[in-house]
């Protein structure tokens, strides 16, 4: 299920997607014209910020913006920097892996086989998606 934070993100990233390149938007204006807390918001910029998803300038004419065209960045980028991997099990996950404690035979198991399924199918959406895609549906 699609955390608070990764909802509040693809808001925020969609909203700076419809802007022109060069166009920053204070933190203050997004969190109002988003509804999303501005406190928390902030967080969640800086940690897109520091995963090279936006540029950020301080002072008079600052704000934030995209570090790359909104037809390089996916929904599946966004939501691993705010959620962690895709997967709903660890053991189904490619970049967050780790094998389960009580598995018996992970190469045997139904329950991760289908787990990875479901982490293909949303990837296969999700990384294919981009902020530029979505704003033209």
């Amino acid at each position: 299920m699609l955390s608070q934070r990764s909802k509040y993100a693809l808001r925020a990233m969609l909203m700076l997607a419809a802007r022109k390149p060069e166009e920053l938007v204070l933190v203050s204006d997004i969190a109002k014209q988003r509804k999303v807390p501005k406190k928390f918001l902030e967080l969640i910029l800086l940690d897109l910020k520091n995963q090279g998803l936006l540029l950020s300038r301080r002072g008079k004419n600052g704000g934030y913006g995209l570090a790359k065209p909104a037809n390089k960045i996916t929904f599946g980028e966004i939501i691993r920097i705010t959620d962690g991997p895709l997967a709903p099990l660890a053991c189904a996950s490619l970049t967050g892996y780790q094998k389960c404690k009580d598995c018996e035979d992970e190469k045997a198991c139904a329950i991760r086989k289908v787990m990875r399924g479901v982490r293909d199918s949303m990837s296969a959406i999700l990384d294919k998606t981009t902020l530029a895609e979505a704003l033209r549906k």
